[in-house]
């Protein structure tokens, strides 16, 4: 196979995903100003937000496939993405408890041989358990939710703190694996070409 595999992000946990799954990617980070998107719906603003991501690093490239990805919680009718400050991150952590929230995950392919580009968003149901408030600023002091959407990562020391997932569970590390092959064999590859 050719065809480089292009990551157009800096998550490790992205390119663990893709690594465990016999990917070797190349990690490109967009560094795309997500500020740019003001968008409302979160479904919406994970796709638009994937998609700028991939065109940006696209052009790099003659012959790859450059995916771009990125994710939000939605909850409460607000959408969140990275907590601001260790403050904001006690502050969501407090509403959260005991609640559920979704997780969306935006995903584009793009195929810069066949210039094509395919984009879909992916949503996972998140139920949080009832950390006491010394948990969550122990976890919160960890300094991991401040690298994380929605102020968790499922991968991590988070996982202690969620009850249970309804959907797909790599979706909420940041990347659906399930999307990926789907997208692969629409763009006519199979996921087995890259390992």
């Amino acid at each position: 196979m050719a065809l480089q595999f292009v990551l157009a992000s800096a998550s490790p946990a992205r390119r663990q995903l893709l690594v465990a799954a016999g990917i070797q990617p190349f990690a490109c980070p967009s560094n795309f100003d997500e500020d740019q998107i003001q968008l409302t719906d979160p479904a919406a603003l994970v796709q638009a937000l994937a998609t700028h991501k991939a065109q940006s690093v696209a052009p790099q490239f003659k012959e790859a496939l450059v995916l771009g990805c990125d994710s939000v919680l939605a909850f409460g009718g607000e959408i969140y993405g990275k907590p601001e400050t260790p403050a904001a991150a006690i502050a969501r952590w407090q509403q959260m408890r005991g609640q559920v929230g979704e997780l969306h995950t935006g995903h584009t392919l793009i195929d810069t041989a066949q210039q094509r580009q395919i984009s879909r968003s992916q949503v996972t149901r998140v139920f949080f358990s009832s950390p006491s408030d010394a948990q969550i600023a122990a976890y919160v002091a960890s300094g991991e939710p401040l690298r994380c959407a929605g102020a968790f990562a499922i991968d991590g020391k988070g996982s202690l703190f969620i009850e249970k997932l309804e959907g797909c569970h790599t979706n909420v590390i940041g990347l659906s694996m399930p999307m990926l092959r789907q997208l692969l064999d629409e763009l006519g590859y199979s996921v087995a070409d890259f390992w």
